[in-house]
């Protein structure tokens, strides 16, 4: 049964319900983290709807991930069922890729143009700079790439650069480079992903017809994370909203951490200054952490100047007090973290997916991987090596995006010759002068090697690529794209030749192949718009996070910037050290400590019940072993709610001993850390050491219970065990983390 408009309202707080039926003219709504944003999002859509002020395709709602737009649709859906039909929800990329799919040509694109992720902008870039003679040594790819990101960002083009960055060696080099890449870009009617919201903003401005289609059509539009939009989004926002003035933006300032993606935190603080008549609500009842956590965000971010002010509280009781412990090193602040998980599942029957582990660099991921495998501890890294980076994964991509696009110049030489097929870089090289030559695309060569007497030895290979590549397009319409993914799979050799190959890595390739076949069919089912470009543009916008699944119970690795928008009920922030949070290059600026404190605030308000704040002596990161002082976040959380798990009054090694909550172990360290820079490592524990671990044996452990031993193998002074638990399944861990007992 539907909960009435009505009865939801009811349900709300005074000022989320002020801002759901806060309906007119322009409105900032300041959400604390935890505050029900979501909720007075959905409830505005409601009461906009109920009142029938407009249809639901005359309301935007824009967000940030394809995950949050989903949970967005879903619980529009659940609350209005039909009458929510045609609400446009999606992200800034998606918006945009879907208004240039139907008006990209008056900007000289056709509208099956490809999208270039940054590992594809890298390879153009790179061969860029080859054909300049730039050494990627002094000027590497991804910098230049970086520095790319930021022109576009802030509507900076080829033709502008010198005069914004000046004219030395340094800046020459890149101007060429950025000029070159356009017009490779151009020439494969590709954009990156810059591009997308760029070439959105240059089509509405130099367009009237399109820009007052939209504007028109958009009379009430909503922006979510508001405090992490940048100059072109910010623009992109203010034309779509020149017809009814009817926006509603929701953003916390006390949020904004994307500085290095772009982002300004002046869009939030001035938003009252560009539409002079706005509405300012607050939303600072948290409905997420305990009192603790809160009093200690609170306390944190109160320090920073460039803020709009608020204070997040909650009805819920006290909680747990904030959990610190300094460690000696990296090694047993992941000790720390694992027996503690371990002990957390064992003694109160959590889930490990009710656990995060954030750090501030992705470098920090190392020791707590070796950990949690060697303590047989489920995890999922979100920031790793994602799905569809994996090279099998682009390699088939590819093969649609020149079946999709035969202009993709990238994509013809990333699989022209994979598998082999006898096509050579002489060959590569000489389609692409003669593509450059005739201002056409590589593909329109190859498919006419005929007529160049350059190509006549290759001539019969690049004809039977062709030949293959037109049978794709000529399937491409009738053919369901999980179909289509199998034939190309099967009729280019690809899965010919992984399994020649016979390897465990070349099997998993073919199952990974196997999973985008079944991601291709899911994305069937559910599209309303189930064709070739709209599937490879929904994989070119979908970010790591869209591929978290909750349910899954493995506890989650991530960096502090990937964990904005999510929660946990329990969180452990590693690394809390002057010179790696804050940054030893944000130590020196206001502004950038300013920017840190934000991420502390918001690690710290991804917690819901309990908090851990984890801090070393020394750390030993990209190869240097450094000795860092507590950050200073630490100070600024009230003393009487942080609960030591050290002796504070021990010198040098005071991390010698420590407890957590759940239990009272004690490791004991001998070595002095002035005299060693070595890593200790912990005895096997009596259980392991008392008990023949052989295949066959019945053992328990502590947290998965009774299993059988499958396998031994000796590893690295240690053994891994292949042990199949009978509830839980089998597991490889190691012999010296295992805490078994013979059953």
């Amino acid at each position: 049964m539907q909960i009435s408009v009505k009865e939801q309202l009811d349900k709300m707080n005074e000022m989320q319900r002020k801002a759901a039926e806060h309906t007119e003219g322009p409105l900032l709504i300041l959400a604390g983290a935890g505050s029900g944003k979501t909720t007075v999002l959905i409830n505005r859509i409601a009461v906009i709807l109920e009142n029938k002020l407009c249809y639901p395709s005359n309301i935007l709602a824009i967000t940030f991930t394809n995950k949050a737009a989903k949970e967005l649709v879903n619980r529009i859906d659940n609350l209005l069922g039909d009458e929510a039909k045609g609400v446009w929800a999606s992200t800034f990329h998606s918006f945009c890729s879907k208004v240039l799919r139907r008006n990209i040509n008056i900007l000289g694109f056709s509208n099956d143009f490809s999208i270039f992720d940054t590992d594809d902008s890298i390879r153009v870039i790179k061969s860029v700079q080859k054909n300049l003679g730039i050494d990627p040594q002094i000027l590497p790819a991804r910098a230049v790439l970086s520095r790319i990101s930021m022109c576009k960002n802030n509507r900076i083009l080829p033709k502008d650069y010198m005069e914004n960055f000046g004219n030395d060696v340094y800046n020459r080099d890149i101007y060429c480079i950025y000029t070159e890449y356009e017009k490779q870009l151009a020439g494969s009617n590709a954009l990156d992903f810059d591009d997308i919201i760029l070439k959105a903003v240059t089509l509405f401005e130099k367009s009237s017809e399109v820009l007052n289609y939209y504007s028109n059509k958009f009379k009430y539009i909503m922006v979510d994370e508001y405090q992490d939009t940048n100059p072109l989004q910010y623009r992109l926002i203010y034309l779509l909203q020149s017809a009814h003035h009817n926006i509603c933006v929701v953003g916390d300032d006390d949020q904004s951490i994307y500085k290095f993606r772009g982002a300004t935190i002046e869009n939030i603080l001035s938003f009252e200054k560009t539409f002079k008549d706005a509405t300012v609500i607050r939303l600072e009842q948290n409905y997420r952490s305990t009192a603790n956590i809160l009093d200690a965000a609170n306390n944190v971010i109160s320090n920073n100047s460039q803020r709009k002010g608020k204070t997040l509280w909650t009805a819920s009781d006290k909680g747990e007090p904030i959990y610190e412990n300094r460690l000696d090193d990296e090694y047993q602040e992941s000790l720390f973290i694992a027996d503690t998980i371990l002990d957390s599942v064992a003694v109160e029957n959590m889930h490990y997916k009710d656990f995060a582990v954030l750090y501030r660099t992705n470098a920090q991921s190392n020791s707590l991987e070796q950990m949690f495998v060697k303590s047989g501890i489920p995890y999922k890294i979100i920031g790793g090596v994602r799905f569809y980076e994996r090279k099998e994964i682009k390699d088939i991509l590819a093969y649609l995006y020149l079946v999709h696009n035969t202009n993709d110049d990238l994509r013809l030489t990333r699989i022209i010759n994979e598998p082999k097929r006898k096509i050579g870089q002489a060959t590569l090289d000489t389609l692409r002068n003669l593509a450059n030559g005739n201002l056409t695309s590589m593909y329109d060569i190859a498919q006419n090697a005929g007529e160049y007497p350059e190509l006549a030895r290759s001539m019969s290979k690049l004809g039977e690529f062709c030949a293959l590549i037109n049978s794709f397009r000529n399937q491409k319409e009738s053919m369901p794209i999980s179909e289509l993914i199998k034939e190309i799979s099967v009729k280019s050799g690809y899965i010919s030749m992984l399994e020649t190959e016979n390897t465990e890595e070349a099997r998993d390739r073919i199952n990974n192949i196997a999973e985008l076949v079944s991601t291709a069919a899911i994305f069937e089912s559910q599209s309303q718009d189930a064709t070739l470009g709209a599937f490879l543009e929904e994989i070119a916008l979908m970010t790591d996070i869209d591929n978290l699944d909750e349910s899954s119970d493995r506890v989650i690795l991530m960096t502090l910037h990937s964990a904005k928008g999510l929660e946990f009920n329990n969180v452990f922030i590693s690394g809390v050290e002057e010179g790696l949070f804050p940054g030893q290059k944000s130590i020196e600026s206001q502004e950038e400590i300013e920017e840190e404190r934000r991420l502390m605030y918001v690690g710290i308000t991804r917690a819901k019940k309990r908090l851990y704040l984890t801090h070393t002596l020394a750390r030993t990161i990209f190869g240097t072993t450094k000795y860092n002082k507590p950050s200073r976040f630490l100070k600024e959380i009230p003393s009487e709610i942080i609960k030591p798990l050290y002796n504070k009054d021990k010198q040098g090694i005071s991390a010698a001993a420590y407890s957590s909550p759940l239990s009272s172990r004690v490791i004991t360290k001998t070595a002095d850390l002035n005299t060693s820079a070595k890593i200790l490592r912990p005895s096997a524990p009596a259980s392991a050491a008392c008990i023949e671990l052989e295949p066959g044996k019945r053992v328990v452990h502590k947290t998965f219970g009774p299993g059988t031993i499958i396998s031994k193998k000796p590893m690295g002074g240690d053994t891994l065990l292949e042990i199949n638990f009978d509830k839980t399944g089998t597991k490889k861990i190691m012999a010296n983390f295992t805490r078994l007992k013979e059953e």
